[in-house]
C-alpha cells in the first residue's frame, strides 16, 4: 500500500461528503467504515508480502543456500563487555565498601571476575585459541 494510494483517497472523500451529507449522526459510523477499508487494505498488503518472504525463503531453501552465519563475539564485543563491566565495578565497589567494607569489596570483586569468566567461556571463547592452536599443530610424523 503506498502513501499516496488512490482509491483510499477516494474512500476518504467520499466519507467526508457523506458526513457533509448525513451530519455528525453517522459521523461514528463512517469512520468505521472507511477504517475497516483501511485495515483490509493493509491486511492484503502484509499477506502480499509475507507470501513474498516466504517464496524467497523457500527459494533460498531450495537452492540450498542459508544466510550468512554471524560471526561469533569477536574482539569488538569482549573488549566492550570488558569496558562496560570495569565501568560498572567503580560504584560496584564503592556501594560493597561502604556496605560491608572489605569482604563488600572482595564479593563484588569476585562476583565482576565470574561474570567475566562466564562471559569469556560463553560457547567455548575463553579456549578457542587453544583449541584452535592443536588442530592447527598438528605436524607429520608425530601422534596424537
Amino acid at each position: 500500500m503506498e502513501a499516496s494510494d488512490p482509491e483510499l483517497k477516494k474512500e476518504l472523500d467520499a466519507a467526508l461528503h457523506a458526513r457533509r451529507d448525513l451530519g455528525e449522526d453517522y459521523e461514528s459510523a463512517l469512520v468505521e467504515s472507511f477504517l475497516e477499508k483501511v485495515e483490509q487494505r493493509l491486511d492484503g498488503t502484509v499477506d502480499l508480502r509475507m507470501r513474498r518472504q516466504m517464496a524467497e525463503q523457500q527459494m533460498a531453501v531450495a537452492r540450498n543456500s542459508s544466510r550468512p552465519q554471524q560471526p561469533e563475539g569477536g574482539f569488538g564485543e569482549r573488549f566492550g563487555f570488558g569496558i562496560v563491566t570495569m565501568i560498572l565495578a567503580v560504584p560496584l565497589s564503592a556501594i560493597g565498601v561502604v556496605n560491608a567494607g572489605l569482604a563488600g569489596l572482595i564479593v563484588t570483586w569476585v562476583g565482576i571476575v565470574g561474570v567475566n569468566v562466564v562471559h569469556a567461556a560463553r560457547d567455548g571463547g575463553l579456549f578457542r585459541h587453544l583449541r584452535s592452536r592443536s588442530k592447527s599443530s598438528s605436524e607429520p610424523g608425530w601422534e596424537d
